[in-house]
């Protein structure tokens, strides 16, 4: 017999947690290029609340018009169910995980909060075999986003946010700062970092104090009880996982000559003072990049970099885990399990 629905999550309209509706929905189809995946566990991240809600932190001609129903997410890990005529990188029963159609889907859906999802092959990468499918779902979104600032941008598409490519700088001996280091990018972004040869300074709430010693940053910073006075001068790159208006109060503990990367670049307004400093200020937007995570993958596969979880909720309920992130404080992913 022919599958022909599924169970996914679906917006109607946008809304608050509750507008996410666990119902019946067309199984997805499999056009050129593409693989379809049936689906174990899918990684949670802050598009999918924004879009959720319809973006209203964005200018208003910013905002997305899509097309509803629609089915959010974009990070997935499961088992290939199907391949498309043109497809030889993958095969019927092939374990994987990715990041699909990003950033496309920031804005329309990436249709992975469901039981089965197309997207193109090249999207994909194989799932690290010693790790499972809720850890591999978790990672590609902020592992990717991570690489791509500091370790190869991996692309050439145009930059939205500045008229010059994103080139992420050398680690090795240098000084990094990662603000947000405790949550879904600055966790792995500390490892990366650290992996590459860089003093790791973490700043995050004194929740994540224990991981970060678990990591072995080199200094950590409790932003609710310490200030940041004491490191002026002393940083080579700060890496903003936060981003946003805020980000200009790293530029005073910034060596002359060093960087800014706010991850979340909107609000920021301290061009002028990064100016005068003598500080670069460089973000980028992440992209699906099959061959990246790849890449990445190894250093799952090995044990150079783990995954936290903070949280695990079945894709039914999608909207208590949008909850979840909204209560903030996150604590590496959460991640909804599929049946």
């Amino acid at each position: 017999m022919t599958i022909t629905t599924m169970k996914a999550v679906r917006l109607h309209a946008f809304g608050g947690p509750d507008a996410l509706r666990y119902e019946d929905a067309p199984l997805p189809a499999l056009a050129a290029g593409e693989i379809l995946v049936r689906v174990h566990a899918v990684g949670l991240n802050p598009p999918d609340w924004y879009l959720r809600d319809g973006y209203g932190a964005l200018p208003p001609e910013w905002r997305p018009n899509p097309t509803f129903p629609l089915i959010p997410g974009s990070d997935v890990s499961g088992e290939v169910a199907a391949v498309a005529e043109d497809v030889t990188a993958f095969a019927v029963g092939d374990l994987v995980h990715a990041m699909v159609r990003f950033p496309a889907s920031a804005f329309s859906g990436g249709a992975a909060y469901a039981q089965f999802v197309s997207a193109p092959a090249s999207d994909f990468a194989p799932k690290p075999a010693n790790i499972d499918h809720v850890h591999a779902a978790a990672a590609p979104m902020s592992l990717l986003t991570a690489w791509q600032f500091l370790i190869d941008l991996g692309h050439r598409e145009a930059n939205p946010f500045q008229d010059f490519p994103h080139s992420p700088p050398e680690l090795d001996g240098k000084t990094v700062l990662i603000n947000g280091a405790g949550g879904g990018v600055g966790h792995l972004a500390v490892q990366l970092a650290k992996w590459r040869g860089a003093r790791i300074v973490a700043v995050a709430s004194g929740r994540h104090e224990r991981l970060m010693q678990d990591l072995r940053v080199d200094e950590f910073i409790d932003y609710t009880t310490s200030s940041l006075d004491r490191l002026a001068g002393d940083v080579d790159i700060v890496l903003d996982t936060v981003g946003g208006a805020g980000a200009g109060r790293f530029i005073p503990i910034l060596k002359r000559g060093g960087m800014l990367m706010p991850v979340y670049p909107l609000g920021f307004d301290g061009a002028d003072d990064a100016e005068r400093a003598g500080i670069t200020v460089s973000t980028t937007q992440v992209r699906s990049h099959g061959g990246q995570l790849a890449e990445a993958g190894r250093l799952l596969q090995d044990g150079t970099v783990r995954v936290v979880i903070d949280s695990l909720f079945p894709l039914a309920d999608a909207s208590r885990a949008h909850e979840r992130a909204e209560k903030g404080g996150i604590q590496g992913k959460i991640v909804l399990t599929v049946d």
